[in-house]
């Protein structure tokens, strides 16, 4: 809660208890000044926003109370009933601000401030998703960028149609989350883009998730000296919202469709993990399962995605706001969740990307008969033992080049998200008891860590890396021998 959301209640709560249960008289005028004061100092500094209705209430009641005489002292059991009301009240009160809080995001602490613009980016590809005939694929683009601005507009906190299509998720009115007008992104929207050329990045959302649901990660990798293209896939994020103002929201419809059926798939690969089968009985078993499952599908579209954008680099590398300012020659790709595993397929099966990373994804398909040819981190959230580990098997002969798996202790999958801070209990967050602060501090060390050493040639000594952080277990490898 903010500091004149906390007073608002506060004095409204102690009143309220004060007037009821002591039924000492104050001056009217005294307490309904300062109910009032207070009131106009919350709209005004922070605005006013629906968590902060049943707190609206208290102070109605406190204030109306206020007005009235005290009357003579109440029976025991009216004062009970009293006491049980206010306290259910309050602790709603309490509630709502809290679980959707206007939070806090940290700032990039890279030498760049961070500027955004959105591009549209129409494929010449079928889109498979839709019934309509000649439908072609279209995409928005979020471009995250190195400036030299310290001031200038604030970038809103996730897109109209992003937040229409989170609440559309969770059964929500369109209106739930205006409140996020109130977040501070540290990201400066149409900002000049600074002084220099910078290696590109493309990256790739969790599944029914969105592009700009990572500000805390992508600001911090930005600020770094990145160029950061974050690919909103169209029907499978919570929704895009295009320049004519229309918006696109997950289909479900699709979803459920290519699903269905499926599970038979991966019954063998979860009886073999509850089995307890050697990692040599269970490999082929769980490798058939990798090929077949139906997210593999899902992960080679996604990389068209992501290999359309780096289709059209040079052309915006030639003319526009990016003129000039991109290192053509350095591409790499990362993602989360299935963002993660399409980053995977995008390096796979694109020689112009030359590293890529995957975020607490499983990498179903092609892989597991193969290997990278370039570079590849893998990072992990702190799952339980009793998980069944289908990245050990998918990523068994690692990369031909170096390969890095790391291992964040007490996270949870939405912790490389800004997630946690937007909703920051656990047990509704799926985050981990680590603080969100410290695990988008480690991830963002970890991803420019390895793209400065792949895409800027910098000197990074990764077992110095993993010293610094009690919480990360990092292995290197080269090939598929343990390089530390």
């Amino acid at each position: 809660m903010q500091l004149f959301e906390i007073l608002l209640l506060s004095i409204s709560t102690i009143y309220l208890g004060f007037h009821l249960f002591y039924q000492k008289t104050i001056e009217p005028k005294y307490i309904s000044g300062v109910l009032i004061l207070v009131l106009l100092v919350h709209l005004l500094v922070e605005g006013y926003r629906w968590q902060m209705i049943p707190t609206y209430l208290l102070w109605v009641i406190a204030f109306i109370s206020g007005l009235r005489r005290s009357k003579k002292s109440s029976r025991t059991f009216i004062k009970v009933s009293k006491c049980i009301g206010l306290s259910l009240f309050l602790i709603i009160a309490i509630f709502l601000p809290s679980v959707l809080p206007v939070f806090d995001l940290p700032e990039p602490e890279g030498s760049y401030s961070v500027g955004t613009r959105d591009i549209l980016l129409e494929l010449n590809r079928e889109e498979v998703i839709t019934e309509e005939e000649d439908d072609k694929r279209k995409l928005m683009v979020k471009v995250w960028y190195p400036s030299s601005n310290r001031e200038g507009e604030i970038d809103p906190y996730i897109d109209q149609g992003g937040r229409h299509g989170f609440a559309q998720k969770y059964g929500l009115p369109n209106s739930t989350f205006n409140y996020l007008d109130k977040v501070d992104t540290h990201v400066y929207r149409n900002a000049d883009v600074a002084e220099g050329k910078f290696p590109v990045l493309v990256f790739s959302h969790g599944y029914n998730s969105k592009a700009n649901n990572y500000y805390a990660l992508l600001s911090q990798i930005v600020s770094q000296g990145y160029v950061v293209f974050a690919v909103n896939h169209t029907y499978e994020s919570t929704g895009s919202t295009f320049p004519d103002g229309s918006e696109i929201y997950f289909n479900y419809e699709y979803a459920q469709e290519i699903e269905q059926g499926t599970w038979e798939d991966m019954e063998p690969v979860v009886a073999a993990f509850k089995e307890d089968l050697s990692f040599k009985d269970r490999h082929p078993i769980v490798k058939k399962g990798l090929k077949n499952y139906f997210v593999r599908e899902m992960l080679e579209r996604w990389s068209k995605d992501l290999t359309g954008v780096v289709d059209h680099i040079d052309s915006w590398n030639t003319s526009g706001f990016l003129k000039a300012k991109l290192d053509t020659d350095n591409i790499g790709v990362f993602g989360h969740s299935r963002g993660g595993g399409a980053a995977g397929e995008a390096l796979l099966t694109d020689k112009r990307i030359k590293a890529g990373a995957n975020v607490d994804g499983v990498q179903w398909g092609r892989i597991v008969d193969s290997a990278f040819e370039d570079p590849f981190l893998y990072i992990s959230a702190d799952w339980p033992e009793d998980k069944e580990d289908l990245n050990a098997h998918a990523y068994i002969n690692k990369s031909r080049s170096m390969f890095y798996e790391a291992r964040i202790l007490n996270t949870g999958h939405s912790n490389f998200m800004d997630i946690p801070f937007m909703i920051p209990l656990e047990m509704l967050s799926e985050a981990g008891e680590i603080e969100p602060e410290v695990g988008i501090e480690i991830t963002s060390r970890l991803i420019t860590s390895f793209f400065d050493k792949h895409l800027k040639n910098k000197e990074v000594d990764f077992n110095l890396l993993a010293s610094e952080y009690g919480l990360l277990n990092l292995k290197t490898y080269k090939g598929d021998l343990v390089n530390n």
